[in-house]
C-alpha cells in the first residue's frame, strides 16, 4: 500500500471501479444463493423463493455489466478481447516464470504491459466462463421445459462446473490482490509507482512515468489502465 509519500499512478477511473464492485456484488450473491439450492446446510437461505428471486435478480447484473461495457466502450472492449488472446516471447517467458510470483516475486519476470501474462490468462478464463455460465443459465431459465431429462442434466453440469471456475478464478484473484497489494487500485483508483513497475514496467513507460504519477494529495491525470 502507498504510503503518504509515495508516488502514485492512476489506474482505474471511478466508473470502472463502480463496474468492478458491482460484479463483485453479482457474482457473491449467484454463488450464495446457487449453493442454497444446491447444498443442503444452506436450503434454508431457499426458504419462500427468496433465493431464486435474488439469484435471478443478480444473473440479470451479472450479464447487463460486461455487455454494457462492451456496448459503451466498444473500442476498448475489442482491445481487450485482442489483448487477452495475444501472447509474445515475453509473456510466454513470464509465464515460465510464474511459481516464483506466486510466491511474491517478479524481479525475474521480463516487463509486461497493462495485463501482464497471468491477467490475460485470468481474463480469458472468466471471459469464457462467463459465456458458459450465461448460456447455461438462460437455458435453464427459459427453456427448461425443452431439454430433456439428458439436456438439463447436461445443462446443469455445465452451468455447475462454470460456476466453480468462476469461484476459483476469484480466490485467484483476490490471493494475488493481497499478496502484490493491488487493492488500492480498486478503491482510490491508484497504484503505487512501485507496484506499477514491478507488475506493468512496460505500461508504466508507455504512458509515461512522470505523467500519469501524483504524490499523494496531487490531481488524477487523464492517463489511465483501462
Amino acid at each position: 500500500m502507498a504510503t503518504s509519500t509515495e508516488r502514485r499512478v492512476l489506474r482505474y477511473l471511478p466508473e470502472q471501479r463502480l463496474v468492478h464492485w458491482l460484479g463483485v456484488a453479482s457474482v457473491l450473491t449467484l454463488l450464495v444463493t446457487g449453493l442454497a439450492l444446491l447444498w443442503g446446510p444452506l436450503s434454508f437461505l431457499a426458504w419462500g423463493g427468496v433465493s431464486t428471486l435474488l439469484h435471478r435478480g443478480a444473473a440479470l447484473l451479472f450479464v447487463a455489466l460486461p455487455v454494457a461495457y462492451f456496448v459503451l466502450n466498444r473500442t476498448k472492449g475489442q482491445e481487450l478481447l485482442k489483448e487477452i488472446v495475444t501472447y509474445n516471447r515475453e509473456d510466454w517467458e513470464w509465464l515460465k516464470g510464474f511459481p516464483a510470483y506466486f510466491l511474491g516475486r517478479t524481479t525475474h519476470l521480463p516487463k509486461q504491459g497493462r495485463l501482464n501474462a497471468g491477467q490475460k490468462l485470468h481474463h480469458l478464463g472468466t471471459f469464457l466462463a462467463f459465456i458458459a455460465v450465461t448460456v447455461s443459465g438462460l437455458l435453464l431459465w427459459f427453456a427448461k421445459g425443452q431439454l430433456g431429462g439428458a439436456g438439463l442434466a447436461a445443462t446443469a453440469a455445465v452451468h455447475d462446473v462454470a460456476m466453480l471456475a468462476v469461484t476459483i478464478l476469484i480466490i485467484g484473484h483476490v490471493y494475488f490482490t493481497f499478496v502484490y497489494g493491488a487493492l488500492p487500485s480498486m478503491t482510490t483508483g491508484y497504484v503505487s509507482e512501485e507496484y506499477a513497475r514491478l507488475e506493468h514496467a512496460r505500461w508504466l513507460e508507455e504512458v509515461g512515468a512522470d505523467s500519469p504519477a501524483s504524490d499523494a494529495a496531487g490531481a488524477p491525470q487523464s492517463v489511465t489502465g483501462d
